[in-house]
């Protein structure tokens, strides 16, 4: 009796913990088990993007609880540089190496994409389609930090993956990064979502610096209406314009206007409610469990992460500032028609980066309304973000 509850005793996670002798691998758990504190504290307390950072939080702790092999990487990363083998996968997997199938292949960004695209208005674009350019502006953060991760060491495939952080589109950036460096898929998910659900925090500094009282004030005009025709005829135009220019782009693009095709035509409405609720809320959960258990210690908790949040960062304020600076040039432009507030929402971040720009110009005119203006460039944003990435694929992959 008592060698077997010996026997049971070394098989539990405390012994295989604290039974290794590894001080320093034991530091480095309990270290993770302080992030994963925090980033549950963000998400349930602060309610700091919850729908995901919650997902990738409890990810994270199935990866790096001794004993669980619920994931192993070295299924998907050989040192060879050879890929995975899904029959290998399948026998030798546990739960999340399955799940994490979705994410290897593709699949989870793309459909999610299709899930945005049903539930985004394209008629701001549409109707004021020079808003087009301040998306495309914003994109200025993507290759701001691609440059300064190349001249802090990074490889190019690995500095286009944090690059494209700056484009504040998590599922962008799961797209690429799985292709190009999967070892920092953890690391640039977490520091992806966590600047995604900052926006409410970083935006507004540099709003108010860079722009004037009098440009904060400015009302922009009704926008035209627009027909249902421009609706179906836009996404469809779109996704073969872009995918025909960058044909990496068409798992993102692609999906991406289906679903609002989906949502626009009148004749899928089914289909529409489904990508938008159910289908999406399944992604997201399968999503983010599985791309928050590849960060486990032994590859988190190195200098690269601390470069990859820096950089992060950086690039989401460079966005910020790149689409601020051509509204305001706009602005000059337009003689004052264009208020430069809706450029910060150029980043993807659908649509809480448009509301960050309608609650800082209501601070200044509490009856001036720019929501629909900035969904203009939040949606261009959108389709920047998944050009920057199909154009990093095409080079580095």
């Amino acid at each position: 009796m008592l060698e077997t509850i010996k026997n049971f005793l070394s098989t539990t996670g405390v012994a295989k913990l604290f039974g290794s002798g590894d001080t320093v691998a034991i530091l480095q758990t309990l270290a993770m088990y302080c992030i994963i504190a925090g980033l549950v504290y963000l998400a349930i307390v602060k309610k700091f993007e919850p729908l995901l950072l919650l997902p990738i939080a409890i990810g994270m702790l199935l990866a790096n609880l001794p004993g669980a092999e619920l994931i192993h990487m070295d299924l998907f990363i050989h040192e060879d540089g050879s890929d995975f083998v899904m029959q290998e996968v399948i026998e030798r997997g546990g739960l999340i190496d399955l799940l994490y199938l979705g994410v290897k292949l593709g699949i989870y960004p793309s459909l999610i994409f299709m899930g945005v695209g049903a539930m985004t208005d394209f008629t701001p674009l549409i109707a004021n389609p020079k808003t087009l350019l301040l998306g495309a502006a914003a994109q200025f953060g993507v290759f701001f930090a691609f440059i300064g991760a190349l001249l802090l060491g990074f490889a190019p495939n690995e500095a286009a993956s944090i690059g494209i952080i700056g484009g504040a589109d998590g599922p962008t950036a799961i797209l690429v990064t799985k292709t190009l460096a999967p070892t920092l898929l953890g690391a640039i998910a977490v520091a992806a979502y966590s600047y995604m659900a900052l926006i409410p925090i970083i935006q507004p500094f540099f709003m108010k610096s860079l722009t004037t009282e009098k440009e904060r004030k400015i009302r922009m005009s009704n926008l035209r209406p627009v027909s249902k025709t421009e609706k179906i005829l836009f996404p469809i135009l779109v996704m073969v314009v872009v995918v025909l220019i960058v044909p990496d782009a068409a798992p993102l693009v692609g999906f991406l206007m289906l679903g609002n095709l989906m949502n626009v035509c009148g004749v899928t409405d089914r289909l529409s409610k489904t990508a938008q609720n159910g289908l999406m809320n399944v992604l997201t959960i399968f999503l983010g469990v599985s791309v928050g258990a590849t960060a486990n210690a032994q590859n988190f908790l190195s200098l690269d992460t601390i470069y990859i949040i820096g950089l992060g960062l950086a690039a989401f304020v460079f966005a910020t500032i790149s689409g601020i600076l051509f509204g305001k040039l706009m602005c000059l432009l337009t003689k004052g028609k264009v208020n430069p507030l809706i450029g910060s929402a150029g980043v993807s971040a659908v649509p809480m980066a448009a509301r960050v720009s309608q609650d800082v110009g209501r601070l200044y005119d509490p009856n001036n309304y720019l929501l629909m203006h900035a969904m203009g460039p939040n949606v261009a944003g959108v389709i920047g973000s998944a050009v920057a990435a199909g154009v990093f694929l095409a080079l580095f992959k």
